[in-house]
């Protein structure tokens, strides 16, 4: 029987946008602290533009609050209002933290936290987690000050390496009662920014849903050239230029292949006019934006996946793609860079094959490798699908953010410190 939640056990996630298709990650932590009883709400800070929408978002049971002004200016101004009549000194303070900054866009995250804080007045919520230091972990750190309500958040890679400003990721992390990260990477970088941290950065793997990730072998094999797949936003820290070079090398080795880019980004028609300049249109498919459980339906098509991450010329990076996770999971020999936060998933030779970053020739003879090499596919998938299993229990990831979000519950069964 599902434990019925506990008002002093609401928990209210603050997200830049609710729903987000490339953020599957957030909703499988949401949906798998719903199967533990908690209580939950969402406050978004921007609305949704996508059209397509992850399935699995209508099984989440919390109710949804928007926190953009676009037809809500005078909710957020008489929101405000109420905040600071009922609390003036501190209502000022916080403002006063806020135009410190000296940027706009600040002070239109602290009036959300005026909005939002009015709802938490109403809605009786324990503690707030943001994910990305960007607006949600500022809004949430706004809202900590006009409420008192504890706050954690998540911080991820772009968000940490090129939007945020030292001064106001400092700021959030002194404020925050912990903060997560899901790489040991991201946390040296985070320790480096403010080195008096002492512990409050926590490594905590994001939690994955393995249901439809059937571990697949053999690939389907037959008259048609062997699939490399590619799932990513078309930004240049994917590396997909140089995917797209590597398969002109694979070419003209004489290697049958084909190559399946699923997703969108502002460098579609960079690459649209890369893959034509090099005559690969033949072998090179760019298919856009896809449901989940289409890119699911594609994993399971696939003999080889790649993804070449970099670090983008403004410091732009990945932390640890969850796509690289999914095609692990589903039996797909994975090919990535040594950037980031990938070595901590992947062993070089064991569950996949990593290159250096920005080195096309070596990632095509790491994808010639895969390719021509069934026994070597098989042993590197098998591997991966070990590690993932072993590395993502949603259940003991649970617990961890629980203890956080509820510490003095600490030795108790939300307790636990056993992840990563």
């Amino acid at each position: 029987m599902q434990p019925q939640p506990k008002r002093e056990r609401t928990i209210g996630y603050v997200v830049s946008t609710w729903p987000r298709l490339s953020q599957t990650f957030v909703l499988n932590e949401i949906l798998s602290l719903e199967e533990r009883g908690l209580d939950l709400r969402i406050f978004s800070a921007k609305d949704p533009t996508e059209q397509l929408v992850n399935a699995k978002v209508a099984d989440v049971r919390a109710p949804v609050f928007y926190l953009a002004f676009h037809g809500r200016y005078s909710k957020i101004f008489f929101g405000n209002l109420r905040i600071a009549s009922r609390q003036p000194g501190r209502y000022l303070k916080t403002l006063a933290h806020a135009l410190g900054y000296g940027r706009r866009d600040i002070l239109r995250r602290f009036f959300q936290a005026g909005y939002l804080a009015e709802q938490l007045r109403r809605d009786s919520v324990a503690h707030l987690h943001a994910h990305f230091a960007t607006a949600p972990a500022t809004v949430a750190m706004f809202t900590h000050e006009l409420t008192g309500v504890p706050f954690t958040f998540t911080a991820h890679a772009r968000d940490i390496y090129s939007d945020t400003q030292p001064e106001l990721l400092r700021a959030e992390m002194k404020r925050a009662r912990s903060v997560v990260t899901v790489t040991e990477y991201n946390r040296r970088h985070l320790r480096q920014i403010d080195p008096s941290l002492n512990g409050k950065v926590r490594c905590i793997d994001s939690i994955f849903d393995f249901s439809g990730f059937d571990f697949q072998w053999p690939r389907v094999s037959g008259l048609a050239a062997p699939l490399i797949l590619s799932v990513a936003r078309l930004v240049e820290k994917k590396g997909l230029e140089d995917l797209i070079l590597a398969a002109d090398i694979l070419r003209w080795q004489g290697q049958r292949f084909r190559m399946q880019i699923i997703g969108d980004g502002h460098l579609r028609q960079v690459l649209d006019n890369k893959i034509a300049a090099l005559g690969l249109e033949e072998h090179v498919t760019l298919s856009g934006a896809q449901t989940h459980e289409e890119v699911k339906l594609a994993y399971g098509r696939a003999h080889v996946f790649a993804l070449p991450c970099v670090v983008a010329a403004d410091g732009d990076r990945d932390g640890l793609p969850n796509v690289l996770i999914e095609a692990m999971a589903s039996g797909v020999p994975v090919v990535s860079t040594t950037v980031v936060g990938i070595p901590e998933l992947i062993e070089s030779e064991r569950h996949g094959l990593l290159v250096p970053p920005g080195e096309p020739r070596a990632l095509a003879n790491a994808l010639e490798r895969l390719l021509a090499d069934a026994s070597l596919r098989d042993r590197l998938a098998r591997a991966a699908r070990a590690r993932i299993e072993e590395r993502f229990s949603s259940e003991r990831i649970a617990e961890r953010l629980m203890s956080l979000f509820f510490p003095s519950e600490e030795g108790s069964s939300v307790g636990i410190h056993r992840v990563h």
